[in-house]
């Protein structure tokens, strides 16, 4: 049975890494909706070969240049925010949410209001509007399915257990390129340096998040709200091999870990095909090739950013979305080659003691937030 699919962020890795099996599996698959910020010729070019309904530009000023990509195909070509979520909102089996930062959580949230299936790609949305937008999957009945290879492996987990026979649920870290590095060498490290990980394919800025470990301390409270056992009961260790990509500790004291190759199309085939299973071309597990699995506590004193995430999560309100925002902005000054390295999660940390708003009630309480964390996260950018 053809099911269909719209991908928002359909020009990032997520966006790359779905496609990819939608190509593989073209019998199964209908593209309604493509969705990129810009990049108007990679996405014309997507549409066309996809035969997608629509295609759509977050940046209106690139929408030109899309229409022109177009001429003469029948692919709908629009832009801007409003766009994008009207796009969001089209009905189709299963959306893929993977446009990158705040950014998303408008057109996720008009996606979840369907009431069909959404792969969740976009942390960051969960974590700044985690309330508001479990309220809202609740109210329409949606199927959330976890896209991040730690959720989704968390997710796999628990498959025919109880949340409450649940000890521990562990999220596995990498631990980035920097895990070796000292204080110094973390105060040098470069926008180069930093988006290299040794063992996943990601863009900038979840690359950057790797780098300092806030993407582990935003899947922390990801994790709070999608598998509500209790902080208590998450933890976060480093694996260095990136093979396990999570565990869950049962009460009777089995642990079951989901392993895999550092391939996101694993945990993209997980969400497409569930409740079933679907091939993809990825390499068998090796794990003699692999030789050992080796586990470390985090390193909270060159690397505070979990420990800051957690305290967030504890606080929660609107303390998540704060540190969301905050963090957006220091990476993009790190990026631009304005902050360093370091100052990432200082500035994050800052703008959480200087920014305590009451818990958002709605979208618009979010995004108001957003904005204002921004606008304080940017006045504590000092030159590198």
């Amino acid at each position: 049975m053809t099911r269909t699919i719209s991908i928002l962020g359909a020009t990032g890795s997520i966006g790359d890494s779905t496609l990819d099996l939608v190509r593989r599996h073209r019998d199964d698959w209908r593209v309604v909706a493509l969705s990129a910020n810009c990049s108007a010729a990679k996405l014309a070019k997507l549409a066309r070969e996809f035969g997608a309904e629509i295609a759509v530009v977050g940046d209106a000023a690139c929408l030109p240049d899309l229409r022109e990509a177009l001429a003469g195909s029948g692919i709908a070509a629009e832009g801007g925010p409003a766009a994008l979520c009207d796009a969001a909102a089209r009905p189709v089996d299963v959306t893929m949410a993977a446009i990158v930062g705040c950014a998303g959580l408008a057109p996720t949230m008009r996606a979840i209001e369907q009431g069909r299936t959404v792969a969740l790609a976009n942390k960051e949305a969960l974590v700044s509007a985690g309330g508001v937008m479990t309220a809202k999957v609740a109210e329409h009945g949606t199927t959330l399915l976890p896209v991040d290879s730690e959720h989704n492996a968390i997710f796999q987990c628990l498959s025919g257990g109880r949340t409450e026979d649940v000890r521990w649920i562990t999220l596995t870290a990498s631990g980035g390129p920097f895990r070796t590095k000292s204080q110094s060498e973390l105060e040098a490290a470069t926008p180069a340096q930093a988006v290299a990980h040794p063992n996943w394919d990601m863009g900038a800025k979840i690359s950057v998040d790797s780098a300092t470990m806030m993407n582990k301390g935003l899947e922390f409270i990801e994790a709070h709200h999608l598998f509500p056992v209790g902080l208590d009961r998450l933890r976060i260790v480093v694996h260095p091999q990136s093979v396990i990509h999570s565990m869950v500790e049962y009460r009777d004291g089995s642990t079951l870990a989901q392993l895999g190759p550092s391939d996101m199309r694993v945990p993209i085939a997980s969400a497409l095909a569930w409740p079933e299973r679907m091939d993809t071309p990825c390499e068998p597990l090796d794990l003699a090739g692999v030789g050992e699995l080796s586990f470390f506590a985090p390193n909270e004193d060159r690397f505070p950013a979990t420990r800051i995430a957690r305290d967030a999560a504890r606080a929660g309100g609107a303390a998540p979305a704060v540190l969301n925002a905050a963090n957006e902005v220091a990476v993009a000054a790190f990026l631009a080659g304005q902050v360093k390295f370091t100052q990432i999660s200082a500035i994050s940390s800052r703008t959480l003691d200087s920014y305590a708003p009451p818990a958002p009630r709605s979208l618009d309480d979010v995004l108001a937030v957003d904005a204002e964390a921004r606008a304080r996260a940017g006045t504590l950018l000092e030159p590198a």
